[in-house]
């Protein structure tokens, strides 16, 4: 698959075994508590996930060298947490501080943060990565896109249904320091895993954009 028509593109061996050792070393503290746990305040990860980083640097080639990484979620998936995610798209993303601005809503709080639906011109804008720190295969919940649903803009709940008939899945494998990189907006869903083992995704959310009327990404802080 292939990011501008597809929706979703694979990066093979983007970390190599010492990165990848580090990047586990910093996410061990992260709870383990939810499905996803957001990372806001992580200074470690920074000069991985910035732009010229080893993870960032896919981010940069894909949308420009002024991307920034806006959220981070980790999804640490095994047998007894073993979970499944409907279709949707991903249109939320977490800001400093509540501030009205036109366009953007509805908002919500999520851990403490909150969160704003963005205007769809800048979701368009935007990449999401998947950093896999363990190997997925059909059987560990890999994740299932419809490909091209990124260029349909905003797909109504009601519709996602027959889209996914219409347009059919992909699954997403990927071994152990692969990159799945995709459109922000694409229609995306994970099943429960059929024979569970870990299964670690580090997702992070990249903008090249500024928020207008004072709006802030409460983001990874970057090294200076």
């Amino acid at each position: 698959m292939e990011l501008e028509t597809d929706g979703a593109e694979r990066i093979t061996g983007a970390l190599d075994e010492v990165a990848l050792s580090r990047v586990e070393a910093i996410l061990d503290s992260v709870p383990k508590d939810r499905p996803g746990v957001r990372i806001h305040n992580s200074t470690e990860l920074g000069p991985y996930v910035a732009a010229t980083g080893p993870i960032g640097r896919v981010a940069a080639r894909l949308i420009g060298s002024e991307c920034k990484p806006v959220r981070a979620i980790l999804f640490d998936k095994s047998g007894p947490a073993n979970w499944a995610l409907g279709w949707h798209q991903d249109r939320t993303i977490a800001v400093q501080a509540k501030v009205e601005a036109t366009r953007f809503g509805p908002w919500t709080v999520k851990a403490g943060i909150p969160h704003v639906e963005l205007p769809t011109e800048l979701l368009e804008r935007m990449v999401t990565l998947r950093l896999h720190l363990d190997r997925v295969d059909e059987d560990n919940a890999p994740l299932l896109i419809v490909p091209g649903s990124h260029r349909l803009g905003r797909v109504a709940e009601g519709d996602i249904d027959a889209l996914v008939d219409r347009c059919g899945a992909r699954a997403c494998l990927a071994e152990r320091g692969d990159i799945w990189a995709y459109a922000t907006l694409v229609l995306h869903a994970s099943e429960r895993a059929r024979r569970p083992r870990r299964r670690r995704v580090l997702q992070i959310d990249y903008s090249k954009d500024d928020l207008p009327a004072g709006l802030q990404f409460c983001g990874i802080e970057l090294p200076q």
